[in-house]
């Protein structure tokens, strides 16, 4: 794969609690440098980096829910419409899952719905399902409510629990969802060979805070 296909494939992400307003610039920089697909950011820095990505190709996303899921759909909501309004372009929403294990199905479905009708076509929604939390039954039906639900991607992973992004789960995502969503591996990403191997599994997105050593690793430099 070329890295200018890699590139655009990479949401160039940066969470941390830490992460200062130079550390926002250097990605939003790094970004556009790099013609990543987009910059994944928290809340608060939405506005700063879309002021600083105006103009360019790269898109801003940010998280929803994050990092546990557990917040009320109603908070989402609000969340994604503020986060929209700010300059927010693609929304990385946290599942409910407490409640996908409690098996109460209805309410997560409800949990993304919220999401994605505030949203209301203005920003793609993809849905964070945590795939080390759950069993492969739970995953498929993780996909199945997300798509049913009008999501555009599923994602594996926050970075920020137990375990990220598997091959395995990336499969396994891909065949619940089809090919008419897209698939967001995303935690413990670090090389252009563990890009690969969720490209080859069936991701069409890669969230990875070393996207910079990833397309130096695929160039060779």
């Amino acid at each position: 794969m070329q890295p200018k296909v890699m590139a655009q494939m990479i949401d160039h992400t940066l969470l941390k609690a830490d992460a200062a307003k130079s550390d926002i610039e250097q990605l939003c920089k790094e970004a556009k440098g790099y013609q990543f697909a987009s910059v994944c950011v928290n809340p608060a820095w939405v506005e700063f980096a879309a002021d600083l990505l105006n103009g360019s190709d790269v898109k801003v996303s940010t998280v929803i829910g994050f990092p546990l899921g557990a917040s009320t759909p109603e908070t989402k909501a609000f969340e994604t419409d503020d986060a929209i309004k700010k300059g927010a372009q693609e929304i990385d929403m946290v599942l409910n899952i407490g409640a996908l294990k409690s098996g109460q199905l209805s309410l997560v479905e409800e949990d993304v719905r919220a999401v994605i009708e505030a949203a209301s076509g203005r920003a793609l929604v993809k849905v964070i399902i945590e795939t080390c939390l759950l069993t492969d039954e739970e995953k498929r039906l993780a996909c199945e409510i997300s798509k049913r639900a009008g999501a555009d991607f599923v994602k594996t992973s926050t970075g920020f629990s137990t375990g990220g992004a598997t091959a395995k789960d990336v499969s396994l995502m891909r065949e619940a969802v089809g090919e008419h969503l897209g698939v967001k591996a995303s935690g413990g990403i670090r090389t252009a060979e563990d890009a690969r191997s969720m490209i080859k599994a069936g991701a069409s997105r890669i969230g990875a805070s070393s996207g910079v050593s990833i397309i130096k690793n695929l160039s060779g430099t």
